[in-house]
């Protein structure tokens, strides 16, 4: 039997998808000439949000995983200015173990006399309840404290030691009581819930602290219970900390837990992070522009490509899907290698800087972090790839094989403009959606909006002076005018590209000189000299007069000082209540609060009026403008506070206006005098000297009031700003790190705008020579060229910048400003140094090229 074969059938191939993806697999087959530009912006900018939210997700999982060591327990009850009673700490007790410490700040006094502020921290017998103390001479903490030779023992900060000249075994006094240093610190575990310190840290026993009498009521002092459950399961953790607030929900204790042992330094990582975040993104965008020129140039090679597909029949939209599928390839590459960056950046920190790093360090790879780092590089390859692969949809192919001498000027459609529109939307909802504060992000959304929208005003505005200038004789200059213009210029993407990291440097070089001058220039000259803090109210009266004795002619002020803790506004809790970031930190903890018969130097009534002498014998409050504004309240509204574990409900008579930057005597909240009547309490007073700053004066007095009131803390506010001006600076370097990679992205796209202006560039080089023009005369008409666009892009930047650090600095910083345009100047000129620089580079080597070779291929 003889089987006959069926009709063969013409084979099909698919002509969707499949076929469009293996053409493009094939056209990268040859290499990716032209796209390192294109690769090195999107890996940059991705590997920079990437390396930030996966150190940020790796600090948030050290603190979640240290939380029980940070605190020293599993829950941690604390107390401003007062002690727990027998009653709330047998309380605890019925919970788990309790461990106590109590922190303040004290004087300390060498043996010749000379003082140093501390951070005072007494601990009882259990410390560490948790983690190790690490000290040199290392030895088991309850012999380093323990009492002999008549003193107790200490450990003491190395900083301490250096300041009064001291060594191991040598005393010092504390409020009059002599102890011995035993060890200097090396390592505390819970030295991160300590906060900010002026001063080096002290450790002694609690005896110690009680035979000095610092701990008293009203004293400014924290005294924190630790307390370690037996088990310690989330579960057990809900239900006692649950049965606590049951029995004691006036206590006015401010509680933690190791679920979230900081909550506080936690929001700070997640604010710092989304700046640096912002930073990054930034620098993705900057990076789109290159991205931009380097696919503009890429269709301009494919010219001939194109043109073939369309001559057989290939629609439109199909060439522009081939290619968007070719650069989305090279796209997901470069943002591969950013997340392996970003990734592995946490890792690497933590191998070269483990050991020193003063925060927990988790290091993890982070699958949602990177995934949004991923999307945001993919939706800036969309947004600024899309027009420029739209332009081949509709050019004719004899239009394509025209455009080397008569570049054609065809309208993007319109589907690939609503594409851009959507992907810019994704993009900032994007960024809205993971925010920290969603203010921040709309104001760099809309300053980023604003920055591309007048560069590309500058940059056509340059390009319409240039066409209307008359035109030189000399042929130099007449080369260089018309460059400017022409079609294909290098003018927007030359002028976007430097103004923008011009700008970035600018703001940032304003920023820091407002910063140091408002650190050490105005504000300590007219700022007080000393601050004294925990006079006993019975002493107050003579210790003013002893310091009108030291420093005659000198100004002094004294007020009450009390901390509280405001629990409810207008009958509402704190914990119900979404303040703004801004105003946060008003509920955020204890708060200083003072009484006063009169209005406090240094503020004036803007709302309301101030209590009289007879008014002011019942309780009324009077809140800080600003604050009050941005809490929602009004004259009449209630605000509920907890001082010395009390709680009291007053009504706000009138707002005041602060000027914080005086660094006087001032508080959000001032309460009438009859509010805290008979409460124990300490005072705080300030001393300005009559002829500024000396320091002699300020040792001298310094020394004399620790020996004659011992128990009086002292602090020289040039010390106080010191600290917090070192802090600033860690801050300004970090920020200035991450704004290092958004000028390296200026860099390269900068860099990319050369390189994709190198055909056309050859072609008038190849021409010119052919002419007569030596390299010397092009060179001179590139350089004139790129001279006025670097100075077009300086002076934005100028303009801008200064601008941006004018907002940051009086609207963000609330401080002064001044125009300090120095160190903006010398980037700014290096900047256009830069640019002819770069650009020359760029075309030195097209200059030197042969015209033969090229003149077949025009």
């Amino acid at each position: 039997m003889h089987g006959t074969l069926p009709p063969s059938q013409p084979s099909r191939r698919p002509i969707g998808l499949p076929l469009t993806l293996r053409l493009a697999l094939r056209e990268l087959r040859g290499g990716l000439s032209g796209f390192v530009v294109f690769i090195a912006c999107i890996a940059v900018g991705v590997a920079a949000i990437a390396g930030v939210t996966s150190i940020s997700r790796s600090l948030s999982d050290g603190l979640g995983r240290e939380g029980r060591r940070i605190l020293g327990g599993d829950l941690v009850y604390s107390l401003i200015n007062r002690e727990a009673t027998p009653a709330e700490t047998a309380i605890l007790r019925q919970q788990g173990r309790v461990s106590t410490v109590a922190t303040m700040r004290a004087m300390a006094v060498g043996g010749d006399g000379s003082a140093a502020l501390v951070e005072l921290k007494a601990v009882d017998e259990s410390y560490p309840a948790v983690g190790n103390l690490a000290t040199d001479p290392q030895a088991p903490v309850a012999d380093l404290l323990a009492a002999g030779d008549g003193a107790f023992g200490a450990v003491a900060d190395p900083a301490l030691l250096v300041r009064l000249g001291l060594k191991v075994g040598d005393r010092i006094t504390v409020a009059g009581k002599p102890l011995t240093i035993r060890a200097s610190l090396v390592t505390e575990p819970d030295t991160i819930s300590a906060g900010i310190g002026f001063g080096p840290r002290l450790i002694v026993p609690m005896e110690a602290l009680r035979a000095t009498g610092l701990g008293e009521l009203g004293s400014l002092n924290r005294w924190s219970y630790r307390l370690q459950l037996p088990s310690a399961t989330d579960a057990e953790l809900e239900a006692a900390s649950h049965a606590i607030g049951k029995a004691l929900p006036d206590a006015g204790w401010e509680v933690r837990s190791r679920l979230n042992a900081d909550p506080r330094f936690a929001k700070s990582i997640e604010r710092f992070t989304q700046f640096l975040t912002l930073v990054g993104l930034t620098a993705l965008i900057v990076g789109g522009v290159g991205v931009a020129n380097a696919v503009s140039a890429f269709v301009e090679r494919k010219r001939g490509s194109i043109a073939t597909l369309k001559s057989v029949g290939a629609p439109g939209s199909q060439v522009v899907v081939l290619y968007l599928t070719q650069v989305a390839l090279i796209a997901a590459f470069s943002i591969a290698i950013g997340l392996g960056i970003g990734a592995a950046l946490p890792f690497l920190i933590d191998a070269a800087f483990g050991d020193q790093l003063p925060l927990p360090l988790e290091p993890t790879l982070a699958p949602g972090e990177l995934a949004l780092a991923a999307a945001y590089g993919l939706l800036t390859a969309l947004a600024f790839t899309i027009l420029p692969l739209g332009r081949a949809h509709d050019i004719p192919v004899s239009g394509l094989f025209r455009d080397t001498v008569d570049p054609s000027a065809q309208r993007t459609r319109l589907r690939y403009k609503a594409i851009l529109a959507l992907t810019l939307l994704a993009l900032a909802g994007l960024a809205l959606a993971t925010a920290f504060d969603r203010r921040v992000a709309l104001i760099f959304m809309a300053a980023a909006a604003l920055s591309f929208g007048l560069l590309r005003l500058v940059a056509y505005g340059l390009m319409a002076t240039a066409r209307r200038l008359p035109h030189p004789r000399a042929a130099g200059p007449r080369m260089a005018l018309a460059n400017l213009h022409r079609p294909g210029a290098l003018t927007p993407a030359f002028t976007l590209s430097l103004g923008l990291g011009v700008t970035l440097l600018v703001t940032l070089s304003v920023i820091d000189a407002n910063i140091t001058r408002a650190l050490t220039s105005s504000l300590p000259g007219k700022a007080p000299n000393l601050f004294f803090l925990d006079i006993p109210s019975r002493d107050s009266d003579a210790f003013t007069t002893f310091l009108g004795n030291k420093a005659p002619g000198a100004k002094i002020e004294r007020v009450v000082m009390l901390r509280g803790r405001i629990t409810a506004l207008d009958g509402v809790p704190v914990e119900k209540i979404k303040p703004p970031e801004d105003a946060s930190w008003v509920l955020d903890g204890d708060r200083g609060v003072t009484t006063a018969e009169r209005v406090p130097e240094g503020t004036r009534i803007v709302e309301g009026q101030w209590w009289t002498e007879e008014e002011g014998q019942t309780p009324k409050l009077s809140f800080e403008a600003d604050m009050g504004k941005a809490l929602g309240l009004h004259i009449g509204s209630t605000v509920t506070v907890n001082v010395l574990g009390r709680t009291l409900t007053t009504t706000i008579t009138n707002f005041r206006k602060v000027d914080w930057r005086s660094l006087g005597i001032n508080f959000v909240m001032v309460f009438s005098p009859g509010t805290f009547r008979g409460a124990p309490h300490s005072d705080l007073a300030t001393l300005t000297l009559p002829n500024g700053a000396d320091p002699d004066a300020e040792a001298a007095i310094l020394r004399d009031v620790a020996k004659a009131f011992p128990s009086v803390t002292s602090v020289r506010v040039k010390d106080a700003l010191q600290t917090v001006d070192s802090l600033i600076r860690k801050l300004t370097l970090a920020i200035r790190g991450a704004s290092a990679v958004a000028v390296l992205t200026s860099l390269l796209v900068l860099a990319g705008a050369i390189a994709a202006g190198h055909r056309a560039r050859l072609y008038d080089a190849v021409v010119l020579k052919v002419l007569g023009a030596t390299r010397r005369r092009l060179m001179l008409a590139y350089g004139l060229e790129y001279g006025a666009l670097g100075l077009a892009a300086a002076l934005f930047g100028l303009l801008a910048g200064t601008g941006a650090a004018w907002a940051i600095v009086t609207k963000v910083m609330r401080l002064d400003f001044a125009l300090d345009l120095e160190g903006a100047s010398i980037a700014a000129v290096g900047a256009v140094m830069l640019a002819i620089l770069i650009g020359l580079a760029g075309t030195w080597r097209i200059l030197g090229q042969k015209p033969a070779p090229y003149l077949r291929q025009f």
